[in-house]
């Protein structure tokens, strides 16, 4: 029966790799990385549910299009299978056409989903249309609102309960944290393209940071339900999330080692090279933004006055310039050396 299957998806102009048995099978796809799986439930070593456990906990093969076969035709198999992630299910015995049309539907459904949508209004559009296609949440389209904020308008603030995932359609926002005597530290800077709000939302928690608007913003908001029913509805879109979870982690917790041990003048510098990395749109001109020296004090966890000096010095460096709240960075590379 492999071999059978394995010559008609060749014959059909696939590449393919076979394993008889499924810890061989796991092996194959973590040194391989193959754009779609068809496993046998029934299997020595390894069952197909144990090949998919495995799968799914790794980040880089959780996304595979994942295709049970298996003689039993029983309900409770294929349930077990599907609420496990798997993606389709193909019951022996089947006929060539059945196998084909299967697998060129499920390449062709990852295939959309996997595209770098345009990070605007319009790439979010595309991306629920798809995310439609694949028979997940019509209302994540028709529900989303669109609110309209000013500047240091308020999001949501720390100790509320999440309700949205919110995503930045236009304008800049800032996550902050307060201590008891209203000092601010700032936790991460979002930039259009960017979702946020969803951390707390996957614990349960309240928030444990307030958001405000930077500039004038528009910010798309996806109802919890919505959002919680399209990640576990494809294992694809859970992992895009995931991966974006555990890279925040990293950078917050980068951010934290820096605010702990590097000195002041190090920190603004790093406060300078996150602004140009988040917010800089034509590398071929200096970056330029404006920003109050609280918000770049709350960014590097010090007095105000001291920001002002330290700015002050590298004016005097030429590393900026600075005219009101805009700052303009002459030489961002020297300003990441410099923070190292």
């Amino acid at each position: 029966m492999r071999e059978n299957t394995a010559e008609i998806l060749e014959l059909a102009s696939y590449k393919v790799m076979t394993a008889s048995h499924g810890k061989e099978g796991v092996r194959l796809t973590n040194e391989f990385n193959p754009d779609l799986i068809i496993c046998d439930i029934m299997m020595p070593e390894l069952d197909g549910y144990g090949v998919l456990h495995l799968l799914s906990k790794d980040e880089h093969t959780a996304n595979i299009p994942f295709i049970f076969l298996t003689a039993k035709a029983e309900k409770e198999d294929y349930r077990k299978g599907m609420t496990m992630g798997a993606d389709d299910y193909l019951t022996k015995p089947y006929d060539d056409v059945e196998l084909l049309n299967i697998v060129e539907m499920r390449l062709k459904k990852s295939e959309r989903l996997k595209r770098q949508f345009e990070r605007s209004a319009k790439g979010l559009d595309q991306f629920i249309e798809e995310a439609k296609s694949f028979d997940l949440i019509a209302k994540l389209a028709e529900d989303k609102k669109v609110k309209t904020l000013r500047k240091k308008e308020t999001i949501y603030t720390e100790g509320s309960f999440p309700s949205n995932v919110f995503f930045l359609q236009k304008g800049k926002v800032k996550a902050y944290k307060s201590n008891g005597s209203g000092k601010e530290y700032i936790t991460e800077l979002y930039k259009e393209g960017d979702f946020f709000g969803y951390i707390d939302l996957l614990q349960g928690e309240p928030y444990q940071e307030s958001a405000i608007a930077l500039e004038e913003a528009e910010v798309s908001m996806i109802p919890k339900d919505d959002f919680f029913n399209l990640l576990q509805g494809n294992r694809e879109v859970s992992s895009k999330f995931i991966r974006m979870l555990s890279n925040e982690i990293k950078d917050r917790e980068e951010r934290l080692l820096h605010l702990a041990y590097n000195s002041v003048r190090k920190r603004v510098a790093q406060a300078l090279v996150t602004l140009v990395q988040r917010y800089q749109e034509d590398k071929a001109k200096p970056f330029s933004m404006s920003i109050t020296r609280e918000d770049i004090a709350s960014m590097v966890g010090t007095a105000t006055e001291t920001v002002i000096r330290t700015l002050s010095d590298f004016k005097e460096e030429r590393l900026i310039d600075m005219k009101g709240s805009l700052i303009t960075v002459f030489e961002y590379e020297k300003l990441v050396r410099m923070r190292n």
